[in-house]
């Protein structure tokens, strides 16, 4: 039988996905203008993000899958929390240090060696934050009722949007406080260091606050809540069926969420990988040389504010969300939300006063409330309870593949139209093209 929780248990199970948030708005953010910096060409920066998604793809099912038959003192999904954590802070603390090392020189297969460092570094903190993100999500599928699920994932959704603002806005407030935002060729500035720095560090702290708080449901508990049997219980991941098999039984939802997944993350990864050179051509007058001048480290931090902003928009639109699901259902509520953010993509294209750009992204931001939420609450009512680890950690699929084939058209479609600029526009159309797929879920509240 399925008991509802307490808003400070629901806060509790959440509360960590604050700092891995702060992680990754500093890799959203900071990515493109740090390889920028160690010397990468526009149009192969797409390429840097290619391993991320890629070891993101090979390494949540696995963690799924194993997490759900994971029971131990420690917890269930909590000991995949922690190690990830713990792996995410060390690469935080290399990465933006790629450039201070003396290999910085000489070339291998058309990148040097602080690329090959920084390239690295970043495969091993996507992978770690994802190790860590993912329990977080797990936990609501195992501990939290049906009724509850969309109140839950909101809630995590303001807590990432909230991390997400801290962390946009490290680099520029460091600048303010007086830490410096340019530094010699090849160098990352210290004001991104520091950002890095912290952001670890409260990453750490709020992991272990969750870690701390929250008691996971034993075996007989979970078989309990989830209407299952003993033996379903005390291996919730049916352990004789192999990878095919489970995914071969995957419920539909699974699919068509995932198409509209395509569509969003690709549009997101476009939003990443161009917004500072975008932002830096529109308002910063920068044109297109070097990335050691003051109006590309400038707008730099400026894509931080903009971002900031962005999450700003998505904790209002989470908190809006609850409230238009009742009205118009899941469904519609999703395909409104992509519709808005495609307005804020394409809009910027058209903008060259920084402080316009705050509504482009802010409208952005509701777009990324609701890919945070409403997929998981579809496809979380839609499961049994059985393999509830595995469809999740497979599900980040649809978060990476996306990614993958953006990053890896990047260059391509860079090349057809004409500038960073109007990769915003293209992001645009992805979720134009999303909002339309919406309409083939159904949606089956197991």
């Amino acid at each position: 039988m399925q008991k509802n929780r307490t808003f400070t248990q629901l806060f509790n199970i959440s509360f960590g996905f604050f700092g891995v948030q702060i992680a990754y708005a500093l890799q959203s953010a900071n990515i493109s203008r740090i390889f920028a910096t160690l010397g990468a060409d526009p149009h192969t920066l797409s390429f840097f993000w290619i391993l991320p998604p890629l070891m993101g793809m090979l390494v949540q099912p696995l963690v799924g899958k194993y997490s759900d038959k994971t029971w131990c003192r420690l917890g269930r999904r909590k000991p995949y929390l922690i190690v990830g954590a713990i792996i995410a802070v060390a690469v935080m603390i290399m990465l933006p240090n790629a450039g201070n090392f003396t290999f910085a020189q000489g070339l291998f297969l058309g990148l040097n060696a602080a690329m090959w460092f920084g390239l690295f570094s970043l495969m091993f903190l996507d992978t770690s934050i994802n190790i860590a993100m993912q329990p977080f999500k797990m936990m609501v599928g195992d501990m939290v009722s049906t009724k509850q699920k969309g109140l839950a994932y909101s809630i995590q959704s303001f807590l990432c949007n909230a991390g997400s603002l801290v962390g946009y806005m490290f680099p520029i407030f460091f600048t303010w406080i007086g830490i410096a935002n340019e530094a010699p060729d090849g160098v990352i500035p210290d004001s991104v260091k520091w950002s890095f720095y912290i952001g670890a560090a409260i990453l750490l702290l709020c992991v272990l606050y969750t870690f701390v708080t929250v008691k996971e449901l034993n075996p007989q508990e979970y078989a309990e809540f989830h209407g299952l049997d003993k033996e379903q219980g005390k291996d919730a991941s049916t352990s004789n069926k192999g990878f095919i098999a489970l995914l071969k039984e995957a419920p539909s939802t699974f699919w068509t969420v995932g198409l509209v997944q395509f569509f969003c993350w690709s549009a997101f990864m476009y939003m990443w990988t161009y917004s500072n050179g975008a932002i830096a051509s529109l308002c910063f007058n920068w044109d297109g040389e070097s990335t050691q001048v003051a109006e590309f480290q400038d707008a730099g931090n400026w894509v931080g504010v903009v971002f900031a902003v962005q999450a700003i928009g998505s904790l209002i639109w989470a908190g809006l969300l609850p409230v238009i699901e009742n009205a118009v259902g899941n469904k519609k509520a999703y395909a409104i939300s992509l519709l808005v953010g495609a307005v804020g993509f394409i809009s910027i294209f058209y903008v060259h006063d920084q402080y316009l750009l705050f509504l482009s992204y802010a409208l952005i931001g509701a777009t990324w409330a609701a890919m945070l939420a409403i997929p998981f609450t579809i496809l979380t009512n839609s499961l049994k309870g059985d393999n509830m680890g595995f469809y999740l950690g497979l599900f980040n699929c649809t978060i990476c593949l996306p990614q993958i084939i953006a990053a890896v058209c990047g260059g391509l479609i860079l090349s057809m139209v004409g500038s960073q600029a109007a990769m915003l526009v293209v992001a645009g159309v992805l979720l134009i093209l999303g909002a339309a797929c919406v309409g083939f879920i159904k949606e089956n509240n197991k």
